[in-house]
């Protein structure tokens, strides 16, 4: 079968991968000169399943406003005239409630469970390398309150299986031993020990050449327009460079998904939220993480990615801006030097933002659509990287009318409701499997 993916950061080249590894002569169109240019370029570097949590729930509202008031905030909003933003928003706070909080978490939970046993199986057989590590991540607390907090998430975390450790200083400094030269700015932590560590956007060039030894051709430099379709089909794909055809098309084009689709009379709540990072050369390795740290107060992780410190955060609603603040440069360098203060040199740091295509509810938009010949595989805010090869195995199976390995329930877009004609669910498929 001939496919064309629409996008090639990390979500597109596994997409590709996968599917070329189901048999199928693949071709990825991008307008970027290589993958993993854009949202997978500069990400925190977590492969977190365990800390795989959506933003909406009990109590953020109000943590919210607290946020937004603190000097270092997690949270910037810009208001804009723009309905998308004020929709997503609304669902979004629809979801702050305890039943929508465990739904939401059980759904990307076993979405990311199964993509880091998926990626796991990828490095043994393909030896694979991107500055990977496997020691888990911290959730470091510096308060009581969030530690008392942290009581809802391993609730969830017991029910889908997932190991843990509640720690308490002594517990976290020896994680981390270079916490030790920090005691007294936290109270305790939850360490994950299945979550891994690695460079995406390394990873994600490193699969594109593996993929093209599979026979994936990708089209860079190439500006998509539109869909075209008939029917309930898509016939083809508008580019700068012409009309490109497949039997079928599969869209991964993270927050730049809703425009393709709304020209085609397909709704999905996909929305950016931009996040930031630094990436820090490494001066004192027995000053610096092991893995990932992630500050809760802040909202920072601080994960070691070789020689680098990649330090990657905060949340800001502002649409499809891609200005770079310095004043979000400022939490991550006070994250990062008030846990790590030897680690690294924050002066040589390089500053980077992307956009993050979320959902209200968190859990990505993975499946079929309306049109029997066109599937989704976007949203997936903060855990592109985290879920990208467990997604990507999803679609290749669905595409080529295999049955998953995991359970199907809440991945499609019909989950938002009839906003849209019901999806065409590939024949032999069930959801609930």
């Amino acid at each position: 079968m001939k496919i064309i993916v629409l996008g090639s950061g990390v979500i597109g080249t596994t997409s590709a991968y996968y599917l070329a590894k189901a048999g199928h002569e693949v071709t990825v169109i991008d307008r970027q000169p290589a993958a993993g240019m854009e949202t997978s370029f500069g990400n925190a570097g977590e492969i977190s399943p365990g800390y795989a949590t959506p933003w909406a729930g009990p109590g953020v509202p109000l943590k919210a406003i607290k946020w937004l008031m603190m000097k270092y905030s997690p949270l910037v909003v810009r208001p804009k005239f723009d309905m998308q933003m004020w929709s997503w928003m609304l669902q979004m706070l629809a979801n702050c409630n305890h039943k929508s909080y465990e739904i939401n978490k059980s759904r990307m939970v076993r979405v990311a469970e199964y993509s880091r046993d998926v990626l796991k199986q990828l490095r043994v057989d393909t030896g694979i390398q991107y500055d990977e590590r496997t020691e888990g991540t911290l959730q470091l607390f510096r308060t009581q309150q969030q530690l008392d907090a942290a009581a809802t998430d391993i609730a969830v975390l017991q029910q889908s299986g997932v190991p843990y450790h509640l720690l308490d200083p002594k517990g976290c400094e020896a994680a981390e031993p270079a916490l030790a030269r920090v005691r007294g700015k936290f109270v305790g932590g939850l360490q994950l020990p299945g979550d891994e560590t690695g460079d995406c956007f390394k990873f994600t060039q490193a699969l594109a050449e593996m993929a093209r030894e599979l026979g994936v051709k990708f089209r860079h430099n190439v500006t998509i327009e539109r869909l075209a379709t008939e029917g309930d089909k898509v016939t083809g794909v508008v580019t700068s460079q012409g009309d490109l055809k497949a039997d079928t098309y599969v869209l991964a084009l993270g927050s730049y998904s809703p425009f393709l689709l709304r020209q085609i009379g397909i709704k999905i709540p996909v929305y950016p939220v931009k996040g930031y990072s630094i990436t820090v050369p490494i001066a004192d390795a027995s000053g610096a993480p092991e893995s990932t740290v992630m500050d809760e107060t802040f909202k920072v992780a601080i994960t070691r990615l070789g020689d680098r410190i990649r330090v990657g955060g905060t949340a800001e609603i502002a649409g499809y801006d891609l200005t770079l603040r310095t004043e979000r440069r400022a939490i991550l360098e006070h994250s990062v030097t008030d846990l790590f203060p030897q680690g690294g040199d924050v002066s040589q740091a390089s500053f980077w933002c992307g956009l993050r295509p979320n959902t209200p509810d968190g859990t990505p938009v993975v499946g079929p659509t309306p049109l029997r010949n066109l599937f989704l595989n976007t949203g997936h805010g903060t855990l592109g990287w985290t879920m990208a090869c467990g997604s990507a195995r999803v679609t290749a199976d669905l595409v080529s009318g295999r049955q998953p390995e995991i359970s199907l329930e809440g991945l499609f877009m019909d989950r938002y409701g009839s906003i849209n004609k019901p999806v065409l669910v590939p024949q032999g498929i069930s959801v609930t499997a």
